[in-house]
């Protein structure tokens, strides 16, 4: 595999390609190629055929440029560049974002959030949220020790009235506080779809009547 300087004249577009390019990918290809210039190398076979780097060739033709670096492969099968293409496309859109290290680097750039690939107005909503999110966090040191444990009684509480009693078979049963309201558990609700709406409503079936009592 070599690389050179080639001009995309006389390049060549696969007849079918794995990836569908869409118009607003492409719009992004051009912020980047205008911001950093050519970052990675358009891939062709030793017919010129482009392997791995369409979106970038149609981009590079779009803003009007005649030259591009290409790596070129001279000695692949058939079925190698039917892999080398199926593999370009999937193996990166297999990887997830470090949102902790995203986050990070956008508070590092403060308010310069012109990036190829996102929204800017998106990336300034989600750093003010992030401060948000510190802000209360940092609220939390300041809370006094009665205040805590009053938190935590009432979790307490809240559980203790949640949670399943076992009778003498080992079966459990949902607590029935004195008024006679059963309190559901997560194993008493079902699900139902709505014909009309299509939407998902949940229910609990009555243990006296055996009549639905949706949620």
């Amino acid at each position: 595999m070599k690389s050179f300087t080639m001009k995309l004249a006389d390049m060549k577009k696969p007849e079918k390609n794995v990836r569908i390019h869409t118009d607003q990918q492409l719009r992004e290809f051009e912020r980047s190629v205008t911001m950093f210039g050519q970052i990675r190398p358009i891939v062709i076979d030793e017919n010129n055929v482009i392997l791995a780097g369409n979106g970038l060739y149609e981009t590079l033709m779009r803003m009007g440029k005649t030259e591009a670096e290409v790596y070129q492969y001279l000695d692949l099968t058939e079925n190698q560049k039917k892999k080398l293409m199926i593999a370009d496309n999937k193996i990166f859109a297999l990887g997830i974002e470090n949102l902790e290290t995203l986050n990070s680097f956008l508070d590092d750039l403060h308010d310069d959030l012109d990036i190829p690939g996102y929204d800017s107005e998106i990336l300034r909503q989600m750093v003010a949220e992030a401060e948000d999110v510190t802000e209360k966090l940092s609220e939390y040191g300041t809370l006094d020790e009665s205040e805590v444990q009053a938190i935590r009684s009432q979790t307490e509480r809240r559980e203790a009235k949640m949670e399943p009693q076992s009778d003498d078979s080992g079966s459990k049963e949902p607590e029935a506080p004195q008024n006679g309201t059963v309190i559901p558990t997560s194993e008493m609700i079902h699900e139902e779809e709505d014909e009309q709406t299509a939407d998902i409503r949940k229910f609990v079936i009555c243990p006296k009547c055996g009549e639905k009592i949706w949620l």
